[in-house]
């Protein structure tokens, strides 16, 4: 059985994208990442979610605050700002995260002999975070035929595969409804509250809602009330 490994944050789309592997076959190996993130739920619903989808094993990887500061996801005195629409980078750009993520999760796979990396980003409904372009990721799609021992000497053709990439969340909440996926298990909200309420206006709760009602299927997030 092929392996991969599928970065899985406990979000919307990264669930998304454990469920796609699994119907295509691969034995999944989730990577989650502590990385002083502002709340414990995202991490706690990645556990439900890699036991929920009996993944071969499920790594979840320290990493020191220092090395993300100066982002309103890992730093509480920074305020989460609410949507604005605009296409600038935002407060909650997290520095390289993706990069540093994939980086980790190409050494995992070199270790498991596992050719294939999913990472649950979107082009489309985003927060204009640059880690989320197509040019990204062919960027480091060819930093990846060139970074590994494995690569370069048994021939081992490493991908990064990106389903989600070109979908709406629409779309994106379509495909896992087709694969069965929970929505109820996933947390996509930055600022959830000490009762694990979405906060219903960061750009993560904004895009999930407007995928929800343009897909026609109920939203199970739990909003805070105001």
């Amino acid at each position: 059985m092929r392996k991969a490994i599928i970065l899985l944050s406990g979000g919307l789309d990264s669930t998304t994208c454990l469920a796609y592997a699994k119907h295509q076959g691969f034995e999944c190996y989730a990577l989650s990442f502590a990385y002083g993130q502002r709340h414990v739920f995202e991490l706690e619903a990645a556990k439900r979610i890699a036991e929920h989808y009996a993944v071969k094993k499920h790594l979840i990887f320290p990493l020191s605050v220092d090395v993300f500061q100066g982002s309103s996801l890992t730093d509480v005195s920074k305020v989460v700002p609410g949507y604005s629409g605009l296409v600038e980078i935002p407060v909650t750009y997290v520095p390289a995260r993706n990069t540093v993520f994939l980086s980790i999760a190409l050494a995992w796979a070199e270790v498991l002999g596992a050719e294939n990396i999913f990472i649950g980003a979107s082009s489309i409904d985003y927060s204009h975070y640059p880690d989320c372009r197509p040019a990204f990721f062919e960027a480091f799609q060819a930093l990846v035929r060139l970074a590994t021992k494995e690569g370069v000497e048994e021939g081992l053709s490493f991908r990064i595969e990106t389903p989600l990439l070109h979908l709406t969340k629409a779309q994106t909440i379509n495909l896992g409804r087709e694969l069965g996926v929970d929505y109820s298990m996933t947390v996509s909200c930055y600022q959830l509250n000490e009762r694990g309420e979405a906060c219903a206006s960061c750009d993560s709760c904004t895009l999930r809602k407007k995928g929800f009602l343009e897909s026609g299927v109920t939203d199970p997030t739990h909003y805070e009330r105001k």
